[in-house]
């Protein structure tokens, strides 16, 4: 019975936080040698605070280890590689007490929905992945803690390239990494199982060149959201990514570019627009010059409007 206990403990930890059985212990006892420092440390420090009074020693002690409990907790978890973890969890603990959510207004306030739970794909660099891990949380919050403000919470990053730089975005965020493999994404059940494994229910494409195939749009619907550079319907299509459409557009001799963020449907570049914002192209533009212009709106909207996205859903 306590060993089954133990268990169902062990995996409820592992699901909330989604991390590996081997990660996972290494936090946990993470948390055991900072819990055991910050109460020798604090039984050390008390004695030069001279108090005498019982009834006064206490409610100090806990004040005194309340304070150290963090930088102990910092400084045990370098070693065993979780820093990354304890300050993000330290962080959102600071944050939910800090007074933003109190008895008083939680019971007189509709709890809100759960937040989304976020897939990024990308095959690139990830620089919009970039943005949306600084825009939204990552994997990591307190289990029974429910921030109101807290849209989504980005719980894996999906590529099919080994070598793209968005994988070691993840691992400075301590996101957990999914890899595709092309048979199994196109000929298999494109990975819907593991997706909706880890409970993922939105999923952004940011930068991602393969084409999403039926089965995951019908296991999504209306849930899989891309961004374009550039003014669909116009050069959006198959090998229209990237340099390649900046390159077409300036070719063309187009006044505008711009960006679009749209619902992904069973074609390239094809669903329903939600929002798009244009730039000047000018005559000493270049495709590298272009690019960047594009890639500051992505940068300034794309964000934002998943956040208006998942407001939007929580409402139906």
């Amino acid at each position: 019975m306590t060993y089954r206990l133990f268990t169902d403990m062990f995996e409820r930890l592992q699901k909330k936080w989604n991390v590996t059985p081997g990660r996972l212990f290494l936090i946990l006892v993470t948390f055991a040698l900072g819990g055991s420092a910050t109460g020798y440390l604090g039984k050390r420090i008390m004695p030069f605070l001279g108090i005498e009074s019982p009834w006064l020693y206490v409610p100090v002690y806990i004040i005194v280890v309340t304070i150290i409990w963090p930088i102990m907790v910092l400084a045990v978890s370098i070693p065993f590689g979780q820093f990354n973890f304890f300050r993000a969890y330290i962080a959102k603990l600071g944050r939910r007490m800090s007074g933003k959510r109190t008895a008083a207004n939680t019971a007189k306030t509709p709890r809100r929905p759960l937040p989304m739970h976020i897939a990024i794909f990308a095959s690139g660099t990830g620089s919009n992945a970039q943005k949306l891990l600084e825009h939204f949380d990552t994997t990591y919050w307190l289990p029974g803690w429910q921030d109101e403000e807290q849209l989504g919470v980005i719980r894996l990053i999906v590529s099919n390239n080994p070598g793209a730089g968005v994988l070691e975005i993840a691992k400075e965020h301590g996101v957990p990494v999914l890899m595709l493999e092309k048979e199994k994404f196109f000929r298999g059940n494109a990975y819907v199982d593991e997706l909706k494994e880890r409970e993922i229910d939105l999923i952004i494409l940011a930068g991602f060149l393969w084409k999403i195939p039926k089965p995951l749009i019908d296991a999504y619907p209306n849930r899989i959201i891309n961004i374009h550079p550039a003014l669909l319907p116009k050069y959006g299509g198959k090998g229209l990514y990237g340099r390649h459409v900046h390159e077409a557009i300036i070719k063309a001799g187009e006044k505008e570019s711009g960006i679009t963020i749209h619902y992904v449907d069973e074609h390239y570049d094809h669903g329903d627009h939600i929002f798009q914002e244009k730039v000047p192209v000018d005559p000493t533009d270049t495709p590298e010059t272009l690019a960047k212009k594009v890639q500051q709106l992505e940068h300034a909207h794309f964000a934002r409007v998943i956040k208006e996205v998942i407001e939007k859903q929580n409402r139906r």
